[in-house]
């Protein structure tokens, strides 16, 4: 009888979960990840201070590297350095070992995902939704504050910067994850916090929604199709898609 009972709750379980994603348009949501799931503006800004210091260069307060981030770690320390230093390689070259050095070994000192992400997360997971990262920071740093962050969630795929591969917003990086989860153009929405997500998306071809609470402001974000102020806001779009 328990055995019956156990099978029958199983199936129904599954029929629920069944008719809620088959309800759903999207079968693939790709996050950003520095500034969209995890708030990571302390510890990039610690690394390139440190990375500064260790080269006797002048630092950064840590708000100002909001307008820093979100063009590849490259892009990141060439806008730390004093201007006058930004077209020497060697130099720039230097500073960005350093850098990622200190970052990889303090990746998840002061981030943590934003308010009701992981829950967001969870709850796509559970209901069969596809879930993916694409993000600019370099892959073995993104895989690893992923890892960190979201131990539980089970990405079709964790995508960063690499070598050959060209960042967003070129749309490459979202073609290569539609193929590996196997879902449509518009089964596909790409959720991120700047204009370079906006952009990637719309050379992919997938919707796309823009969230408030990243690194850019509302104001800078004026030109997306959707933004929400909150994951909550998110699901329920993504309820009623």
């Amino acid at each position: 009888m328990q055995r019956y009972y156990f099978f029958s709750n199983l199936q129904v379980i599954f029929q629920e979960n069944w008719l809620y994603l088959c309800a759903m348009k999207y079968k693939l949501v790709i996050f950003d990840l520095d500034g969209t799931l995890v708030d990571t503006i302390a510890d990039l800004g610690a690394a390139a201070n440190a990375a500064l210091a260790a080269k006797g260069l002048p630092q950064h307060e840590p708000g100002a590297f909001r307008g820093m981030v979100g063009h590849g770690v490259r892009n990141l320390m060439k806008q730390a350095m004093p201007e006058a230093m930004r077209a020497d390689e060697q130099a720039l070259d230097a500073l960005l070992d350093v850098f990622l050095k200190y970052y990889i070994e303090h990746i998840d000192e002061r981030s943590r995902p934003y308010p009701g992400i992981r829950e967001l997360l969870q709850e796509l997971q559970a209901a069969g939704v596809e879930l993916a990262v694409a993000s600019n920071k370099f892959q073995a740093g993104a895989e690893k504050l992923v890892g960190r962050m979201f131990p539980e969630i089970r990405f079709a795929a964790i995508l960063g910067g690499r070598p050959g591969v060209p960042l967003k917003p070129d749309p490459a990086i979202v073609a290569e994850i539609r193929s590996r989860a196997g879902v449509s153009l518009r089964e596909t929405l790409m959720v991120g916090d700047s204009a370079t997500d906006m952009a990637t998306a719309t050379a992919a071809g997938v919707d796309c929604v823009a969230v408030s609470w990243g690194f850019r402001t509302r104001e800078q974000l004026a030109a997306a199709p959707r933004i929400v102020d909150t994951a909550q806001e998110l699901r329920a779009l993504l309820d009623a898609e």
